[in-house]
């Protein structure tokens, strides 16, 4: 098949697009290189099948026609990262809720099937644990810049969901819970990629708050092959579902874990949530989904564990930084 990524120069969508051209699909990447990385698929641009197209999801008649000749479209394009959300809240609504507008529209303009992955942000403060996708969703309040993110991406599922119901359209929804893996960087705050490289070079882990909050982290490589079967998965269109781990850790106990499966010497510095992030910064104690729903509809199970997901990352980080990196495995 013509599959299109949107966003496929990013973490996740690099790794779908490794997946999908392994598969023998052809494969077409749009990214602007805002937060995606170049070096995320330079590998894969002298492969057949492969075709790399810098531009914005914003640019509407490049995107109809690109919609217009694949078969599947993944539109991984988005705003990620908390810090980004916090510094940059008018680019994260606009980039998210526009870009989704744009390519919902042109996938039913032309009858493509369509996936649209959302996050765990959306259950905001929720408390009743673990997360079903059918729950009740409670954000803070709109003078809180970080739950921008997670009512952009509401709003993401609504259009999905009101272009199923009135079009038809072949849509899914994919809810992610903090994916981690090789090419995923700290930059916008991602946890487990700082913790590991700070551990490698020896150097003091920062803990935003108290580190008493929990987190399930599920690697890439079972996201991405979860993102595989929805799409291709009848039952799931017009579905809401959440993919990821449902193994829970606290922050402190990864940094513990972090620093003991690679040796570190690294010390832990606890960072208040105002000096990380600035004034208004609200967090959630505990994040952890329901898997019932995926294991139901595609037979989804997470294979991997957080200790594989910490190997994969600090394997990446000392073969792209050997000679800064003395901590030993």
């Amino acid at each position: 098949m013509k599959i299109l990524i949107t966003g496929g120069a990013g973490f996740v969508g690099s790794h779908l697009a490794d997946k999908l051209l392994g598969e023998g699909h052809e494969i077409t990447v749009i990214d602007d290189l805002s937060t995606g990385r170049y070096a995320n698929i330079a590998h894969l641009e002298d492969r057949d099948g492969f075709r790399l197209i810098i531009d914005t999801v914003l640019n509407a008649k490049l995107m109809e026609e690109l919609i217009r000749e694949s078969d599947r479209v993944y539109h991984m394009a988005s705003a990620v990262g908390v810090r980004l959300i916090m510094e940059q809240p008018v680019k994260t609504i606009e980039t998210i809720f526009h870009g989704t507008d744009v390519v919902l529209g042109n996938c039913s303009k032309y009858r493509k099937r369509v996936l649209v992955p959302s996050t765990s942000e959306v259950y905001g403060k929720g408390l009743t644990l673990p997360f079903k996708e059918e729950d009740d969703l409670l954000t803070g309040s709109t003078d809180k810049h970080r739950w921008a993110y997670a009512c952009a991406k509401t709003l993401d599922e609504f259009l999905a969901l009101a272009h199923f119901k009135e079009t038809q359209l072949q849509v899914v929804v994919a809810r992610l819970f903090n994916t981690v893996g090789p090419r995923q960087t700290g930059q916008y705050g991602m946890v487990v990629p700082r913790f590991v490289k700070a551990a490698l070079k020896n150097e003091t882990i920062e803990v935003h708050g108290d580190g008493t909050q929990s987190r399930c982290f599920g690697h890439v490589t079972d996201v991405v092959n979860g993102l595989t079967k929805l799409i291709e998965t009848p039952s799931c269109f017009g579905q809401v579902v959440n993919l990821g781990s449902d193994s829970e850790i606290s922050i402190n106990k990864l940094a513990e874990t972090a620093m003991s499966m690679t040796g570190s010497t690294s010390d832990i510095r606890y960072i208040p949530y105002s000096e990380a992030y600035g004034e208004g910064f609200e967090d959630m104690q505990r994040r952890v989904p329901s898997l019932e729903k995926a294991k139901r509809l595609i037979g989804y199970q997470p294979t991997r564990t957080l200790e594989d997901i910490i190997n994969d990352v600090a394997a990446e980080m000392r073969s792209q930084a050997a000679p800064t990196l003395h901590a030993k495995n």
